[in-house]
């Protein structure tokens, strides 16, 4: 699937939340062949919002990159 130029994010240690710096991005899941459908959220105004497949808890830290999250293996390299 193509990103479009949005971040990525995997959750294959099973965390409860992953603190990301950008407001667009994908949830994957964990890795393939343990993924769910790969879909895009949007967190608009919020500082949150939790992925409807796996439940993680995405959270907005606005003084993070966009290529970097806690914790930082959640990032799906493009």
């Amino acid at each position: 699937m193509v990103s479009h130029g949005r971040a990525r994010f995997v959750n294959n240690s099973g965390v409860d939340e992953i603190v990301i710096g950008v407001t667009e991005f994908e949830c994957m899941g964990a890795s393939s062949p343990h993924d769910h459908p790969h879909i895009y959220l949007d967190m608009g105004r919020d500082a949150q919002i939790r992925c409807p497949y796996c439940g993680t808890l995405f959270r907005n830290d606005p003084s993070l990159g966009t290529s970097e999250a806690r914790p930082q293996d959640c990032i799906v390299a493009s």
